[in-house]
């Protein structure tokens, strides 16, 4: 059994330390794909899409031990959120221009602003960060699961197969398959509450599991 996960937030703060190459690369895993679909949504190609990636992870290390919790500034995902499109503005205004590094000062101003006011590219940000969430979390749990409990659950729960036909198809009774969806939704929803995520509360929502 591997260890259990940092939280959410010591994960962040482990982020201080720019030699904890375990804490960066899970928060890159978990953050990068929401950054990069967020510059594909605006226009940008695949090369600039994946350099504004790195623009925004740079910045955040730089200045990511001045963060703290803070209710009346919003989640660290908003937070994010606003960094990656400030720099993404910056990049598309200087893309024809020599480019140039993003100064101390313009990435602590950026670290320091208040939720960019955006609504509908911040609800694409959320949603996309659900799904990255689900797909992390469905990675992590797979293997503790026998191949047809888990068959079970994809199918009716990421598929939208009906349960009578998945049920016939994995030499199950429907009952068998609504507990196996249950048992997997459950242990999701934990391995997302050991990040300290409230997106753990939402899975298996009427909308379905977020793909």
């Amino acid at each position: 059994m591997p260890d259990e996960p940092d939280t959410r937030l010591s994960l962040i703060a482990r982020l201080a330390a720019p030699a904890d190459q375990a804490a960066w690369s899970e928060f890159v895993t978990l953050y990068e794909p929401l950054v990069y679909r967020l510059a594909r949504r605006k226009g940008l190609q695949d090369a600039d899409a994946r350099d504004l990636c790195q623009e925004v992870f740079r910045a955040v290390a730089r200045a990511i031990d001045r963060w703290e919790p803070d209710p009346a500034r919003g989640s660290f995902r908003g937070w994010l959120f606003t960094i990656a499109r400030n720099l993404m503005i910056n990049f598309l205004t200087r893309r024809d221009r020599h480019p140039r590094g993003s100064g101390d000062s313009n990435v602590l101003a950026m670290l320091d602003a208040l939720p960019a006011d955006d609504p509908h590219a911040s609800a694409v940000f959320d949603a996309e960060y659900r799904k990255r969430l689900f797909r992390w979390a469905a990675d992590q749990v797979k293997d503790e699961f026998a191949a047809k409990t888990w068959q079970a659950f994809w199918q009716t729960g990421v598929e939208n197969r009906p349960v009578a036909e998945v049920a016939a198809d994995l030499g199950m009774t429907a009952g068998a398959v609504y507990i196996a969806r249950s048992r997997v939704l459950a242990r999701l929803r934990q391995r997302i509450q050991q990040l300290g995520d409230e997106t753990a509360a939402r899975i298996g929502e009427d909308d379905g599991c977020p793909t």
